[in-house]
């Protein structure tokens, strides 16, 4: 049962109205931001930056930012974030195989070189203490300049928030992305852990 229960998507007018960008990206509002418009400027705060976070600007894809989620959630072991994150790459267009192979990026032939730079990063930046370092560095530089490093970072971030969000509230995971962690992910031991 989550800490706090979810309030109805009419709850709040405005986050409702920018809740809408959910749609295209889970095509459903999520229970944690139900959760946050208790409190609507953190609601509202949230959504704005979630959408200032996942605009693109450079060359990441809107499929590569959510892979960097989806790294960055499964470091910290939020499951309710990694049935989110692998369902928005499916929905971003990220490709079968990288779906299918998201766990061994390292080593998939699916995966480029500059996308094991971007996921390293975001596995180095994810964990406890913090591993970015000067190879890290060193790689990202090969293949990104420093404004896809800034939005890279604010995806790690945001679902930084997101993971300690949704853990610790025991948000309660909705339909669609079990079915995405399921068919992505459960091959691998996924499944809904305390987000019934």
């Amino acid at each position: 049962m989550p800490l706090v229960t979810p309030l109805d998507p009419n709850h709040d007018e405005e986050t409702k109205r920018l809740s809408d960008f959910y749609n295209e990206t889970l095509g459903f509002c999520p229970n944690s931001v139900l959760t946050m418009q208790r409190r609507p400027e953190i609601s509202k705060a949230f959504i704005n930056l979630n959408k200032a976070v996942m605009a693109n600007h450079g060359r990441i894809t809107s499929a590569l930012k959510r892979m960097i989620a989806w790294v960055s959630s499964n470091a910290t072991g939020c499951r309710y974030c990694q049935a989110h994150a692998i369902r928005a790459a499916e929905r971003y267009g990220a490709e079968q195989e990288k779906l299918d192979n998201i766990w061994e990026y390292r080593t998939h032939s699916a995966f480029s070189d500059a996308e094991r730079a971007a996921l390293d990063f975001s596995l180095a930046a994810s964990v406890v203490p913090n591993n970015v370092d000067e190879s890290i560095k060193t790689e990202l530089y090969k293949y990104w300049d420093e404004g896809e490093i800034v939005e890279m970072l604010g995806v790690i971030s945001l679902f930084g928030y997101l993971n300690r969000w949704n853990d610790s509230m025991g948000t309660s995971i909705e339909d669609g992305a079990v079915e995405s962690g399921e068919q992505y992910l459960g091959k691998h031991g996924w499944n809904k852990g305390k987000h019934q």
